[in-house]
């Protein structure tokens, strides 16, 4: 038995949008997907689902599964891992529903939600999980309020960081991720907004230690992907080999065209600067002061990367659980206000969230034959009604491999 989806508008991911088309799926796998005239004979057991648009399902590039309920790092080391876990698990489902059928976990609870999600236990998208992110003693993935024994326990139990030094404990800890089957290597290569001590401009890691995780990595076939906000951080990250840069915050126009050289990949993020720029009740001050400077550098560094041409991927660096997992999509309508052409922003978001991963990607993120079953539907256009993006209730139906897991209730 196939499943047939005939849709008046097919948005395929790479390429031109397709009036009246029709997507087959056969075995977790597209059996077909273009115009209706050339689609194969349905048989009589086969579903049919008629919807407005067609498409891939949506790739969020840079998610952490962490569970907690405010945008505070202090309070997140402190949850209870099965209470952190509880809430994430809610947030997933609401993500899959909001159209995301892969997500990039780069520092979190997603290496060990990511099995419970592929035996269909519970509802949530693909996750392909870093594991813990790699930081620096007083760098962004420590809590500097606390005594660093208690932030090195803890940080282990919630699976957030671990925090290391010298080029024998940075590859230790690429091991220990490794250990987990992590499928990318997540560093913070610069200081970030909610550290309370570092600057976000200034570079973590050594060369010599960016060097040796890159390296480490690559000899299990994994990419490393740095959290930069400064250019030092950026170059050093770019030097050392990093396959993506996430957020690029002070992106010039130098750092662009060394991205586009080393064929390196942007993951903007800018649906958290949007987001908690809103939360500024809820930050800790020292927290919304660093955003704030960063946020308006942010938007100018996007459109350089734009103007340079360098490729992009759609990321939108949730990790307060509630509401904001199941708008992934508003990513796009961002990217398009930046500047990036709607069908390149779409792009980002679908063909292009795989490349992040390297040597581990999947066939996924497009609608051609042999490629992964995971397919959504929205009740309109969304190349016309921009609204749609990041409305999950817009998002009618989710295929995940194959399997229709969202439907309309009536």
């Amino acid at each position: 038995m196939s499943e047939f989806i005939v849709a008046d508008l097919l948005i395929p991911g790479r390429g031109e949008p397709i009036e009246r088309g029709v997507v087959v799926l056969d075995d977790r796998r597209i059996s077909y997907a273009g115009p209706a005239e050339g689609a194969p004979a349905r048989r009589a057991d086969d579903r049919v689902s008629e919807v407005a648009t067609v498409m891939p399902g949506l790739w969020d590039c840079h998610v952490h599964f962490v569970g907690t309920g405010v945008p505070n790092v202090e309070r997140m080391l402190t949850e209870h891992p099965v209470t952190a876990a509880g809430r994430a698990v809610a947030d997933a489902a609401v993500m899959l529903d909001g159209g995301v059928t892969s997500a990039r976990d780069v520092g979190g609870l997603g290496l060990q939600l990511a099995p419970v999600f592929a035996e269909g236990r519970v509802r949530g998208p693909h996750v392909y999980a870093a594991g813990r992110i790699l930081s620096t003693t007083g760098g962004h993935g420590d809590v500097h309020r606390f005594p660093l024994d208690c932030v090195h326990t803890m940080a282990e139990a919630s699976g957030f960081s671990a925090i290391c030094d010298g080029v024998p404990e940075v590859l230790r800890a690429v091991r220990l991720n490794l250990r987990s089957n992590a499928k990318l290597i997540k560093i913070c290569a610069s200081g970030g907004v909610m550290s309370e001590v570092d600057h976000p401009i200034h570079q973590q890691f050594s060369d010599e230690e960016l060097a040796a995780i890159v390296a480490e990595a690559a000899r299990a076939e994994r990419i490393v992907a740095a959290h930069c906000h400064g250019k030092p951080g950026i170059m050093a990250a770019l030097r050392a080999g990093c396959h993506t840069i996430e957020h690029g915050s002070y992106l010039d126009e130098e750092a662009a065209e060394a991205m586009v050289a080393a064929d390196a990949m942007l993951v903007p993020t800018r649906f958290v600067i949007d987001s908690l720029l809103q939360q500024e009740d809820q930050m800790p001050p020292y927290a919304y002061a660093k955003l704030q400077m960063v946020g308006g550098e942010h938007e100018q560094a996007i459109k350089i990367a734009i103007a340079k041409g360098v490729r992009i991927a759609a990321g939108c660096d949730i990790f307060v659980s509630g509401a904001t997992y199941g708008h992934s999509g508003a990513e796009v309508r961002l990217l398009h206000e930046a500047g990036l052409p709607l069908l390149d922003a779409i792009e980002a978001a679908t063909a292009n969230g795989p490349d992040t991963l390297g040597p581990q990607a999947p066939r996924s993120g497009q609608l051609q034959v042999g490629y992964d079953a995971d397919v959504i539907a929205f009740d309109g256009s969304p190349l016309d009604d921009l609204s749609m993006w990041g409305d999950g209730e817009r998002v009618t139906h989710v295929w995940k491999d194959a399997e229709l897991v969202k439907q309309p209730s009536n």
